[in-house]
């Protein structure tokens, strides 16, 4: 990232791209080549092309805050707690700061978007506010339990036929996991505890449950201002109600099942919500 900032104007989407060449295999499933100065941009990094210093002021956060040691202890921490799943052979880890002018990726996700969900590699990028900071351990297990969850033995994921309850499942599977490594630092920041304790919304969720295709995702899993960022249709859900409702599921069937969120990182998401669903009173997601 420094060596983007100290490039001329001129080279700087070069500079991108080599920031993000690592992560290229990521996108080996996209229907045509993309360029990964663009993907940089779409993902919520920080504008390359400004000159404020508010970024490197970031950068020098990160840098006091050890940030990328702590990724390594907590990745490593994480790896062992499911060293009982097919690990992940390799793993590659672009941790990026975001872009602090975009009022959805602040306001909204509150510095924070990752993303695990492709065996193999893991996109962190985010910006460096204390509660950031202070959970970063925390985003790093979330995401590596996504990544050990849809490894090649693991869950398959087709996005034509995966479902809503697929996803809601493995974000409470990953926030469980993250907290029983490390406490209330675990749990997603940007889902609001008046939405983690509404029945309406984890009602809202599980009739949703069934529903098809990755494009249902955002609406469902992320709410509405994330649906009508991303041009989709809301549904009447506030900002992380996936994740909410997947904790509660998640917790709910742990209690019945036994074991922890590392230990059952490769449960089928209908056992989960068949359980969850009965152990909360909820009618079963068709």
């Amino acid at each position: 990232m420094q060596r983007v900032l100290d490039a001329p104007e001129d080279a700087r989407r070069n500079a991108v791209r080599a920031l993000w060449q690592p992560m290229a295999a990521m996108y080996r499933f996209a229907p045509a080549a993309l360029d990964l100065a663009d993907v940089h941009s779409s993902s919520f990094g920080f504008d390359w092309r400004t000159t404020d210093p508010v970024v490197g002021r970031a950068l020098d956060l990160l840098d006091t805050a050890d940030a990328w040691a702590r990724l390594e202890q907590a990745l490593a921490l994480g790896s062992a707690a499911l060293e009982r799943a097919t690990a992940v052979d390799d793993l590659t880890v672009l941790l990026v700061l975001g872009n602090p002018s975009d009022r959805h990726f602040m306001d909204e996700l509150q510095g924070l978007s990752a993303f695990g969900g492709i065996s193999g590699y893991i996109t962190i990028t985010l910006w460096p506010t204390p509660t950031v900071l202070q959970r970063l351990e925390a985003i790093a297990v979330h995401e590596l339990h996504h990544n050990v969850r849809y490894s090649p033995s693991g869950v398959l994921w087709n996005p034509a036929t995966v479902d809503v309850g697929e996803q809601v499942v493995a974000e409470g599977l990953a926030d469980v996991f993250a907290a029983e490594l490390f406490g209330d630092l675990g749990w997603t920041h940007f889902v609001a505890e008046s939405t983690r304790a509404d029945r309406a919304v984890l009602a809202k969720v599980v009739s949703g449950a069934g529903m098809t295709g990755m494009q249902n995702f955002t609406a469902w899993v992320h709410g509405d201002a994330s649906a009508r960022r991303f041009g989709v249709e809301p549904v009447g859900l506030p900002t992380g109600a996936g994740y909410a409702a997947g904790a509660q599921l998640v917790t709910a069937y742990l209690e019945r099942a036994g074991g922890t969120a590392a230990e059952h990182v490769h449960t089928p998401s209908a056992s989960v919500l068949e359980t969850g669903c009965r152990a909360l009173g909820l009618p079963r997601p068709s």
